[in-house]
């Protein structure tokens, strides 16, 4: 069995079920209830606060629905971002620091790779000495 209001099963029993109530006035469009961001972030802390039977309490009480609760924590985390993440246009000097970072990450690494590719050239530089020097002192105890 469905739950109704009286008002219905009262003008379903005397066969007068339409869209219009008793005095004949069709009913107002619904609309969607608006809440303020006070109002949200009151509601949300008291919620967080309260134990599992006030939470439903309150959520009765102030007609709404956990789906409400979940929403306005996720509105006002992203309320607390920072502007970048939110999708807005980054500032032109934004855009630059960005690309200048990026340019400066990746010539520190070309760095760190010629820093490298010198210094194995120096130590073989200095192996081939090595094996000259020590090849010289050969050639002469055979002579």
């Amino acid at each position: 069995m469905t739950m109704t209001s009286t008002t219905v099963l009262n003008r379903a029993h005397n066969g007068n079920v339409n869209e219009h109530d008793d005095a004949g006035v069709p009913p107002a469009k619904a609309s969607r209830r608006r809440f303020p961001a006070e109002f949200k972030n009151r509601i949300v802390d008291e919620y967080d606060a309260a134990d599992r039977e006030e939470r439903g309490a309150l959520l009765r009480r102030e007609g709404l629905y956990t789906s409400h609760i979940s929403e306005w924590r996720s509105q006002r985390r992203q309320a607390s971002e920072p502007a970048a993440s939110s999708g807005r246009r980054r500032s032109a000097e934004r855009v630059e620091l960005d690309r200048l970072r990026k340019k400066n990450t990746k010539l520190e690494s070309e760095l760190a790779r010629t820093r490298l590719a010198l210094e194995i050239a120096g130590k073989a530089h200095a192996l081939l000495e090595m094996l000259s020097e020590s090849a010289d002192i050969d050639d002469r105890f055979k002579k």
